[in-house]
């Protein structure tokens, strides 16, 4: 899940020339194209149980921490449950992801459930994703200027880094103005409608991506939850407005959904390696410019969770559901030599992902 960053990913890839930092533009590994395969044939299935008991706890747990955060008459208690509560509905904010990818009839009424209980309060309902993140994993697209989730930040100034993170905190401000004012100003302003679905309808890092409307059932589905998230946008700002709400709390809500937003970006910065220029890249050299941040390192069932601690090998077995991503991966490191290129998309942690980033827009990588 990623938010919108304004840089034209045509003029950075145009600004970049030539230099690369790395990334070899390998031919696909029918090995280990096979053995992946291989190893997943029993891991497709999602679990419901997994799925429901995993999402609704994190929520249950996140909106308690934020009702005590906004109400706690301690400083100390109230930053505690803040914490609490933005890692928790963070966690059951990415299965958003894997809606994306799964067959809404293997876990019934998932979607459906999860946008009631997670994405219409956060506002960011499932639509922004679905249509959207399957184009990152087209073959064609990835890391191209067609891929929604993709820039070449290893490529640009020094500086894009820090504004890249620290723009996601504008979130919760940018979602309230779609949902609460431009959604309804788009049903008598010429224009605007188109401009809405194109440009502010998706969860995308690219700026120059547009959106093609949804059609069919996908149409019915965005007009719904979008219609539920405005309502809930308005309804929102209103009970603030008459004191219903009180500011601290609705000033703790903006707090944690920007935190969410920033531990997002973050994840985001360090998923890839983002070091394409903009040419079409085979599966095996988009795996290598994707990262797995695999046990024994612990930290990243915090900030990548949901399986996107796995996001290289996701790349490889997109659809195989967030909890069987950690058995593909043992059972994978156990069959393939030493030298298989799937060892080299596993990194240790986040601060050596960050510093490779920061070198590499230093050009001490290159």
């Amino acid at each position: 899940m990623n938010s919108s960053f304004a840089l034209n990913l045509r003029e950075t890839a145009a600004a970049a020339g030539a230099s690369r930092t790395g990334t070899p533009r390998a031919a696909d590994d029918k090995a280990l194209m096979r053995a992946a395969a291989e190893v997943a044939r029993d891991l497709h299935k999602p679990r419901p149980a997994i799925f429901w008991g995993d999402m609704i706890g994190s929520a249950l747990l996140g909106y308690g921490g934020l009702a005590i955060a906004a109400t706690a008459s301690s400083t100390g208690l109230a930053i505690a449950a803040a914490i609490v509560s933005m890692l928790a509905l963070y966690r059951a904010a990415m299965f958003i992801h894997e809606i994306s990818h799964m067959k809404h009839s293997s876990v019934p009424g998932f979607r459906l459930g999860w946008n009631l209980l997670v994405g219409v309060p956060l506002m960011v309902p499932s639509f922004m994703y679905e249509g959207v993140h399957n184009l990152h994993h087209a073959r064609t697209r990835y890391g191209t200027v067609d891929d929604p989730e993709y820039l070449p930040l290893a490529l640009m100034k020094p500086h894009t880094l820090p504004l890249f993170v620290l723009v996601a905190l504008l979130a919760p401000i940018g979602l309230l103005l779609r949902y609460a004012v431009l959604t309804p100003l788009s049903l008598i302003v010429p224009g605007l409608r188109k401009v809405l679905i194109e440009r502010y309808s998706g969860l995308v890092i690219n700026p120059a991506f547009r959106r093609r409307a949804p059609e069919g059932a996908a149409r019915t589905q965005m007009l719904i939850q979008e219609a539920a998230t405005s309502i809930w946008a308005i309804a929102l700002l209103a009970m603030v407005a008459t004191r219903i709400i009180p500011l601290h709390a609705f000033a703790v809500y903006l707090g944690i959904v920007a935190g969410i937003t920033l531990i997002n970006q973050i994840r985001t910065l360090v998923a890839h390696l983002w070091e394409n220029e903009g040419e079409a890249m085979s599966v095996t050299a988009q795996y290598l410019d994707s990262v797995n941040v695999p046990p024994p390192a612990l930290l990243p069932a915090l900030w990548a969770p949901v399986g996107l601690r796995y996001h290289a090998l996701h790349h490889l077995l997109p659809s195989v559901p967030y909890h069987n991503l950690g058995a593909a991966h043992r059972r994978l490191s156990a069959i393939l030599e030493a030298n298989s290129p799937y060892h080299k998309a596993s990194y240790a942690g986040l601060p050596g992902l960050v510093g490779r980033l920061a070198a590499s827009t230093m050009g001490t990588r290159r």
